[in-house]
């Protein structure tokens, strides 16, 4: 068979399978599940890196094909995933699919940047770089929860407002070039633990289903006139 199937891409495979089923549950509207696999499967991508340089032998092509998949997956799981699951929630109308266009095109660009800029530093040295350039595309793993945890407190006028307004941010952090340092273990268990609060309340508190077409199909003006006008 071709590929590489060793313990240093399990992970990553794993994340991807996890991503696909998020999707397969918020087509049926099943969002707090999906919410919950979007986060899981950043936490899957958070250690695969951390894991495969435990293997110090690894040949040049188990690299290149480390690299390689690892994105290929990340574009599945926080590119169209968080685009399909905010255009289910409401992201929609003609702005709305500017938007989730947009934020799939930046995830692209910048995860074709990270490659090449991997595959040039990983044949001058080892181990694991020190500094993104541009915000990580597993973000939206944290993003997503954390905005989906306000429709628990808010009105769903503002809920949909603040996911346009999340994937324009966050798709425009992924390209702008500035230097972003990895956080250190620490920052990553403060990490999980805000996430997995915002879960739990997901889980245990909303009630979100398929929004009605009625209100949710109306572009981006009109539910911003119906907010104002309030």
């Amino acid at each position: 068979m071709i590929g590489f199937y060793d313990y240093t891409v399990v992970l990553t495979y794993i994340s991807l399978f996890i991503s696909v089923f998020g999707m397969t549950q918020a087509s049926a509207g099943r969002f707090r599940t999906a919410v919950f696999c979007l986060a899981l499967s950043g936490l899957c991508d958070m250690f695969d890196g951390k894991i495969a340089r435990t293997k110090k032998n690894r040949t040049d092509d188990e690299k290149s094909f480390g690299v390689q998949i690892d994105s290929l997956c990340d574009v599945v799981c926080f590119g169209i995933f968080p685009a399909m699951l905010c255009h289910l929630l409401g992201v929609r109308g003609i702005i709305g699919i500017i938007i989730i266009g947009y934020y799939g095109i930046c995830s692209v660009i910048r995860l074709a940047y990270f490659n090449v800029l991997e595959t040039n530093r990983q044949q001058v040295e080892d181990g694991a770089n020190k500094y993104y350039h541009g915000l990580p595309i597993t973000s939206m793993a944290i993003v997503l929860p954390l905005v989906f945890m306000l429709q628990v407190f808010v009105s769903n006028t503002v809920f949909i407002i603040s996911l346009h307004i999340a994937l324009l941010l966050v798709g425009t952090l992924f390209i702008v070039d500035f230097k972003f340092k990895k956080p250190s273990n620490q920052v990553l268990c403060v990490l999980v633990c805000i996430v997995a609060v915002a879960v739990i309340i997901i889980v245990v508190f909303s009630g979100f289903h398929i929004p009605r077409r009625s209100f949710h199909e109306q572009p981006l003006w009109r539910i911003l006139k119906s907010f104002f006008k309030y």
